[in-house]
């Protein structure tokens, strides 16, 4: 099983997030807390003023720890830990601390390689503010530390070749936990209902702001009885390539406080636009490696793999397809969200205005990549009718295309037109299959 780590800023709700998972998943999952926490209150160390006792006393845990995190490994349980020796090297460059910095070399050699970074993302503003909601002014850190440690921290994971994904953590409990979740490779055991006659994998594809978030958010709503038999989704994972993107125009902005040139991206407004188009498919080789580890998972559980993407004409969903893995396309089913360039403007624009809390969650399309990747969309140049099937690298996969205009608010609307496309689309699958 997986060595995982959580990293993050102070109060990004590392503790509660590991905590909260291993009430829900204990016979998959051993919890390590924090080791620097852990040998600063076993000693009695100011974590903040005694600098050279706690690296001595760090050195001499790490064998320990290690040797923990490799019985409860060859026992078959996830190793889930909070934070690591690369964010407390950071915070003493941040600090200056040399007594760790110099024996950093030393402390590496007992370090295990865990197989994912899970990276709780919160603005500097977000944790201190939390931070003195929390009221323990002695373990407060400011934020000239929080920026410099940020920037050590990536270039500690660029030298490794960290396998890092982040999440957004400012966001409800429930949202935080839900991307963690589907991140990991957990399945809650409690034995439901059957949920038979449902899709494998459903590529949810669709121009930005054209109702596909909302449709999965409607699906989270439904009971799993009511969900399988209605619209022939199981419980279900979600792989989404926003976030992965954003998290590469992220890197560009740390890129450029090292010095360096942006790679990807441009910001603008908040946001961001491409400028290397090779992301697009760099995009899909990450959903492939996301989807891998599920799918071998889904086909005795019984989920459903929803894959969301968005895609223009140029590097478009003809492109993006032909990119999936064969794994991928063998059990998938695609439902095209429809709607106008101009209505997905609009959408685009609202959804902004509406939250303008700024984050990952509340994301717009700069206008400039709206125009240039999305205005054109080459979905009616592969599926010319209404329902099929579409022939991709030798797979039959078939395919709706669900008219999402005028938007609908109203539940029954929309329980409506969920329905009567997901039913002619299983209909097709069922067909395939």
């Amino acid at each position: 099983m997986p060595h995982i780590i959580l990293e993050g800023l102070p109060t990004a709700g590392k503790t509660e997030t590991i905590q909260m998972l291993a009430r829900f998943y204990p016979e998959q999952i051993e919890v390590f807390p924090e080791l620097v926490k852990q040998v600063a209150a076993k000693e009695k160390i100011d974590i903040l003023s005694e600098r050279e006792r706690l690296t001595e006393a760090i050195i001499a845990e790490l064998p320990y720890r290690r040797a923990q995190l490799e019985s409860v490994a060859q026992q078959g349980k996830m190793c889930l830990e909070e934070s690591h020796m690369g964010v407390h090297l950071a915070y003493s460059k941040a600090l200056n601390d040399r007594s760790f910095i110099n024996a950093y070399g030393k402390v590496e050699l007992s370090l295990s390689r865990p197989n994912l970074y899970l990276r709780l993302a919160i603005p500097i503003d977000v944790s201190i503010r939390r931070q003195k909601a929390r009221k323990t002014p002695q373990f407060e850190v400011d934020r000239p530390t929080l920026k410099q440690m940020l920037v050590h921290l990536q270039e500690w994971h660029i030298a490794q070749g960290s396998n890092l994904r982040i999440v957004n953590a400012d966001s409800s409990p429930s949202t935080l936990l839900a991307q963690v979740e589907a991140i990991l490779p957990l399945r809650y055991t409690r034995k439901g209902p059957t949920t038979k006659n449902t899709f494998g994998t459903l590529l949810l594809l669709g121009r930005p702001a054209s109702g596909k978030s909302e449709f999965i958010d409607f699906m989270n709503k439904c009971s799993v009885e009511r969900r399988a038999k209605r619209y022939h989704i199981s419980p279900f994972r979600v792989i989404d390539d926003f976030p992965i993107l954003w998290e590469k125009c992220e890197e560009d902005n740390l890129w450029e406080d090292l010095g360096r040139k942006r790679l990807y991206s441009q910001p603008i407004k908040g946001n961001y636009y491409v400028t290397d188009d090779g992301l697009w498919s760099f995009l899909i080789g990450k959903i492939n490696q996301q989807a891998r580890p599920l799918l071998s998972r889904t086909t005795s559980s019984n989920e459903t793999i929803i894959i969301e993407l968005s895609r223009g004409k140029a590097h478009g969903y003809s492109e993006a397809l032909g990119y999936l893995s064969p794994e991928v396309l063998s059990r998938a089913a695609i439902l095209y969200v429809q709607v106008s360039f101009n209505e997905s403007w609009r959408r685009n624009i609202a959804r902004y205005n509406e939250k303008k809390s700024g984050g990952i969650l509340t994301h717009s399309v700069p206008c400039e990549e709206m125009k240039r990747t999305y205005r054109e969309d080459d979905w009616p140049d592969i599926a010319q009718a209404p329902c099929g099937m579409l022939t991709v690298n030798g797979i039959t996969i078939p395919y709706v295309t669900m008219s999402n205009e005028p938007e609908l608010t109203d539940v029954d609307a929309l329980d409506s037109r969920y329905h009567k496309a997901l039913d002619q689309l299983y209909a097709l699958y069922s067909r395939r299959s």
